[in-house]
């Protein structure tokens, strides 16, 4: 089940919105056939693994990290390729949560009298699907806020400049981080300041959909993201629908604004889902991430720390309306990766303290 897992982790960024999958066939103690699935509308894990098995398969016990559909949808259902393959038992994950699975694929491989074991690596499964669970069950885009900041908590010195906190082999990292995610976001401070491109530069992969947000419909026409539109995946969500930005050659969401005049996030988020992005990677500046805490709609952190003081500069956050320590946003499920000069915090919001 571990194979599988690794195997599935390698369709990220390739089969959203769908989960990633891997499935292993053993047989008499052997691996006989294993895949994962490559791409979205493509074959999935279950019939990769079968199609290296071939005969093989006959008899043997297949270890999947997901719970195989049992539809028809873009390719036939996969507990009828391990029936006809004839499998004898099936060690699976978890459920599908999608209403259209959830629990069919495993009914339907019991009905033909195969052996179904469900639950082994249950948690490592929901981790590695953790965006396709809440994207199924909620509609809503998993939100990853990834902030660079210096030791002393600044993203940037007094006269904007941030180029670079970070070393180039963090850097790397974030670009591979985009190429698993659908959308990477930005407000319009960041566009006008930094010029990102938001690519994933050299990596191997496509390039997320860009995403500036502005409730003033103010964004530079001359920067990166709008010159550098020949993709057509450049997105503007604005609650003020400027002439300039009807010109712009960008798609334009027009989203309404919340009390405070800013766009009103949870519909953005909501109008994300509908438009099939399951993941968005939060890149700055200081007002997104505030916003996005504030409604407390991030999923999970990528902090990445680097062992440099600024001194006098632009604070990562802004006022979260914590006064008292007890009440401070806190971090649970943390891991640290070094970096040649830096460090990375993984961690998750515990939204109940």
């Amino acid at each position: 089940m571990k194979l599988a897992l690794r195997l599935a982790r390698k369709g990220e960024g390739k089969v959203s919105p769908n989960p990633v999958v891997g499935a292993v066939i053993v047989k008499n103690g052997n691996i006989v056939g294993s895949g994962y699935y490559r791409k979205f509308g493509e074959s999935h894990a279950e019939v990769n693994a079968l199609k290296q098995a071939g005969k093989r398969a006959q008899g043997g016990t297949m270890y999947l990290n997901l719970e195989p559909h049992s539809f028809y949808g873009k390719t036939p259902p996969c507990t009828d390729s391990i029936i006809k393959a004839g499998i004898k038992e099936v060690f699976c994950s978890m459920l599908d949560p999608n209403p259209r699975v959830n629990g069919k694929g495993i009914k339907r491989l019991r009905e033909e009298g195969i052996k179904v074991n469900l639950g082994l690596l249950e948690d490592e499964a929901k981790r590695l699907n953790e965006v396709y669970l809440k994207y199924m069950t909620t509609g809503m885009p998993f939100v990853i806020l990834k902030v660079a900041q210096s030791l002393d908590g600044k993203i940037a010195t007094p006269a904007g400049d941030s180029k670079w906190i970070t070393s180039e082999d963090a850097r790397d990292y974030v670009h591979r981080l985009r190429g698993k995610v659908d959308a990477v976001l930005v407000g319009s401070n960041t566009v006008s300041k930094d010029d990102p491109e938001l690519t994933i530069h050299k990596q191997r992969g496509e390039n997320p959909l860009r995403i500036i947000l502005t409730a003033k419909g103010d964004v530079p026409h001359d920067c990166r993201i709008i010159i550098n539109n020949k993709d057509r995946k450049t997105v503007i969500v604005t609650s003020k629908l400027t002439p300039s930005l009807k010109g712009c050659g960008a798609e334009i969401w027009e989203i309404r604004k919340n009390r405070s005049g800013e766009v009103d996030l949870p519909e953005f988020l909501k109008k994300a889902g509908q438009q099939g992005i399951a993941s968005i990677l939060v890149e700055g500046g200081k007002e997104i991430f505030t916003s996005f805490l504030k409604e407390r709609l991030v999923d999970k952190f990528y902090y990445f720390l680097s062992p440099k003081i600024i001194g006098e500069g632009l604070d990562t956050f802004g006022y979260l309306k914590i006064e008292r320590i007890k009440n401070s946003l806190k971090l649970k499920d943390i891991t640290l990766k070094k970096f040649s000069r830096d460090y990375l915090l993984v961690g998750y919001p515990d939204w109940r303290n």
